[in-house]
């Protein structure tokens, strides 16, 4: 009976609604990181010496999964030469000079170095700008040195491979695998905000999505599809492996005791999951249970104030048919 109250069309309204990052909005950041690479480029004319390579929009606003909420975007730089340093922080000090000097009429406050990235902030739009310094070495599938979000060390990674991966997944499903990401992300910030402690980052809930894409999930029936996400974490108790094989081959990746092990696609040798305890994994568990059992009881329910009370448990309040 509660589908008849709730289905498909009722969470991909509410998607648009209070979940999605509105195209309008998409569009402006996107002109905004634009504009920031064209002032880059323009000061690289005369300034030789800063070696960019490549500036990619990375991210969730790249790959189409940012929710409303969102209010800064990555932007990804490729540094190399002999000037560029070596050492973490040392590098974003170079990097935030670079990009002071590029903006000179921005005041000092407007670009600050972070744990792993330089911070542009752009008063008129109140939107921030985090440029993420690459060492490139001249890989031809653009691998370099990122600075790691979790501990500021460096870490292995390509961007446009990156970028690549969720393309394959999002044309297989046309708009709706970005959509159940999108969902399923808004849940996790929703359990972040109510749980002490919770911990589950989107890029773990891209990449689960990604195994179930890959394992033939059909992502085009909304409440289908987060079942299946709830399921199989319910299922796996969030201690399955989970790799890919796109850019290596999965009996490449060193073996590891992590509890929650999810290889990052475009290097074999990191679990970005690896900070995780098995506390934290159970607590993952526990909520998937809880929003699966809350699916499962609004495809039940006999009313629409029942079926919209369920799905409460899992979009929170804002839900609403």
């Amino acid at each position: 009976m509660g589908l008849q109250h709730v289905g498909h069309r009722e969470i991909a309204t509410f998607a648009q609604d209070r979940v999605n990052l509105p195209s309008d909005k998409a569009k402006e950041y996107r002109a905004q990181a634009k504009r920031l690479r064209e002032k880059l480029e323009g000061y690289l004319k005369d300034h030789p010496d800063f070696s960019l390579k490549k500036m990619l929009i990375s991210g969730s606003l790249a790959k189409g999964t940012a929710l409303r909420s969102l209010n800064d975007i990555d932007v990804a730089c490729y540094v190399s030469g002999a000037n560029a340093p070596e050492n973490t922080q040392a590098l974003l000090k170079y990097l935030a000079e670079k990009l002071r000097n590029a903006f000179p009429n921005f005041s000092p406050d407007q670009v600050q170095p972070q744990t792993y990235c330089v911070t542009v902030s752009f008063r008129g739009s109140g939107l921030d700008v985090d440029v993420v310094p690459i060492l490139y070495d001249g890989d031809p599938n653009w691998y370099g040195n990122l600075v790691s979000q979790e501990d500021g060390s460096f870490l292995r990674t390509s961007i446009p491979r990156h970028l690549e991966f969720a393309s394959v997944r999002k044309k297989r499903h046309d708009k709706d695998y970005a959509q159940v990401v999108r969902l399923a992300k808004f849940w996790a910030r929703r359990m972040k905000n109510e749980r002490d402690g919770f911990r589950f980052k989107s890029f773990m809930i891209e990449m689960i999505m990604s195994k179930l894409s890959d394992d033939g999930v059909d992502f085009s029936d909304y409440p289908d599809a987060l079942q299946a996400f709830f399921t199989y974490i319910a299922n796996s108790d969030m201690r399955e492996q989970i790799v890919f094989s796109d850019y290596y081959t999965p009996s490449s990746v060193p073996s590891s005791s992590d509890p929650i092990r999810v290889i990052d696609p475009v290097n074999q040798e990191n679990n970005v999951a690896r900070l995780y305890d098995s506390s934290q994994a159970d607590a993952i568990v526990d909520a998937a249970l809880d929003a699966g059992d809350a699916i499962d009881s609004a495809q039940r329910a006999t009313t629409k104030q029942l079926t919209v009370a369920y799905w409460q448990k899992v979009f929170g309040p804002q839900f609403q048919v």
